[in-house]
């Protein structure tokens, strides 16, 4: 996030333009376009509802910017392209470094996707296995309690393993 942020920093100095405007592309430009990219990018039908209610938040206030009204069509739609390639920069760095969402952001990315299963054990191991710094989980930081081990847990609930199938040597042979 850092880097991202630095990287934002570093246009806009290079751009060479005034304090005011730098402020106008980070506070009031970039936010509009990253609403607009996530609205445009959600299925979730609940999700999409009040991430179009934020985007419309942001569009009056750029809409209505003092800055924005002063720019020519054009100078707008070049920053309206340098805005909407930091979204999809940030995107794809935030995606590549969080853990599980990384991981299902890569399978998705792929266009392989993921059992329907198999994001229930993501999440149960994201939030009861994965460790801080300071050795807490997720899940104890959320809930302000202790947990067990997990993989003490699921030990625990597994009976002996069945033996294997005893083969017909005799008929491995022949067959």
């Amino acid at each position: 996030m850092d880097f991202w942020w630095a990287g934002v920093e570093q246009d806009l100095e290079q751009a060479a333009i005034s304090a005011p405007w730098k402020t106008w592309a980070r506070e009031v430009l970039l936010p509009w376009v990253y609403w607009e990219h996530h609205v445009a990018h959600t299925r979730c039908a609940r999700r999409k509802g009040m991430l179009r209610q934020a985007c419309e938040a942001v569009r009056i206030v750029f809409h209505t910017h003092a800055l924005t009204l002063q720019l020519p069509a054009q100078a707008l739609e070049e920053w309206h392209t340098w805005a909407t390639q930091q979204v999809h920069a940030f995107q794809r760095t935030a995606s590549a470094v969080e853990g599980r969402n990384g991981v299902l952001a890569q399978l998705h990315h792929n266009q392989r996707g993921l059992p329907k299963r198999r994001y229930k054990v993501w999440t149960v191991l994201h939030n009861f296995d994965c460790r801080a710094a300071d050795g807490t989980i997720p899940a104890t930081r959320f809930f302000r309690r202790a947990f067990p081990d997990l993989f003490e847990t699921v030990l625990s609930n597994i009976d002996t393993l069945p033996r294997p199938r005893q083969r017909n040597h005799a008929m491995a042979r022949t067959g």
